[in-house]
């Protein structure tokens, strides 16, 4: 019995990568985001890391100028909520640091401290992320009960208004983008910044609904919105919460599990596959699985063997990086299993 650990780069450079890093791509797409499997075109998590990279530098200068346009506005309406808004957006916009510090983390080579690398830096700026959520839920939710306990006058209702719509639209197309690329590329982090952006969204909206009740002569419906946003937002903590826990814990999806091992039975010499264990690693998938071979086989043929099953899993499932295949005997391997299992108890 020998364990066969392969990590082989597979490439699938088609022609559409040189198009994507047009600038101009990279705003319609955006725009009218797609969901593509990732595995015919992002295969290599350096290739993932890049585009993970070119999503947060984009976003970030889109939220960044949502945020300088709304406080321009702020300088002539004097409004309370408007600036809560754009000091908001601006903390959206800080949200790509950890990620963006965890993408670049994950692009550094194993060494003999960290023989996995440092793609793990994702699920914790994944919990970063999180963490900025939560307290955006906060901070939307003291404004609005201080705003209940003590009302304030709101100028140019229609300059707070476009400020609003401004900050949603921004907020919104930052969030598709982030969203999308996150799923493509199989970054959890990303993913929950994107929603983080949307949150955010929702509450430059907040704004607007909130002008407009007050222009009908209903100045609490201001804190009242802000309220119901609180609560959106509380609703969009706890699914990204939920992702970046299950990240964390190595949950992956059981059809995932699947794929992987229809695959491998599908290898030819295989005669059955056993213990199937997967993880991600930052944006990038690693398996650990047991096949049982004819017992005639030599070492070098079990060999090529696991050779070709590594192959195959890195070819049919997506984002799949690295596979350590085991290669045992179709019978008795169950008896030097009891054995092992003896020895330890």
């Amino acid at each position: 019995m020998a364990q066969h650990p392969h990590g082989h780069g597979h490439g699938h450079g088609h022609g559409h990568g040189e198009v994507r890093r047009r600038w101009w791509h990279h705003v319609t797409h955006a725009v009218t985001p797609h969901s593509h499997d990732s595995a015919d075109r992002f295969d290599t998590a350096l290739e993932t890391s890049r585009r993970g990279l070119r999503t947060l530098v984009w976003s970030f200068a889109a939220l960044l100028v949502t945020a300088i346009a709304q406080l321009v506005l702020v300088l002539h309406t004097h409004s309370v909520a408007l600036l809560g808004d754009t000091i908001h957006n601006f903390a959206d916009a800080l949200t790509a640091l950890p990620v963006g510090i965890a993408f670049l983390l994950g692009r550094r080579v194993a060494t003999r401290r960290y023989t996995y690398g440092l793609g793990r830096a994702e699920d914790l700026a994944g919990v970063v992320v999180v963490l900025i959520i939560a307290a955006s839920a906060a901070f939307a939710g003291y404004e609005a009960v201080l705003r209940l306990i003590e009302p304030r006058p709101v100028q140019h209702l229609w300059v707070v208004a476009a400020a609003g719509l401004i900050g949603f639209a921004g907020n919104e197309l930052v969030a598709r983008w982030r969203i999308s690329v996150g799923r493509q590329i199989g970054s959890a982090a990303l993913v929950a910044d994107g929603l983080h952006a949307r949150t955010d969204g929702f509450t430059s909206l907040a704004v607007v609904l909130g002008a407009a009740g007050v222009a009908l002569g209903f100045p609490v419906a201001d804190p009242i919105i802000g309220l119901a946003i609180t609560v959106a937002i509380l609703f969009v903590l706890r699914d990204a919460a939920k992702q970046v826990l299950h990240r964390l814990l190595d949950a992956v999806d059981p059809r995932t599990v699947d794929l992987a091992e229809r695959a491998a039975s599908e290898v030819t010499g295989v005669r059955g596959v056993d213990r199937v264990r997967m993880r991600w690693i930052g944006h990038s998938l690693h398996a650990e699985l047991a096949v049982a071979v004819d017992p005639a086989l030599t070492v070098e043929r079990a060999h090529r063997l696991a050779h070709d099953v590594e192959h195959e899993l890195v070819h049919q499932v997506p984002r799949l990086t690295t596979a350590v295949v085991h290669t045992e005997p179709a019978t008795g391997a169950d008896s030097a299993h009891a054995l092992l299992a003896h020895h330890r108890d």
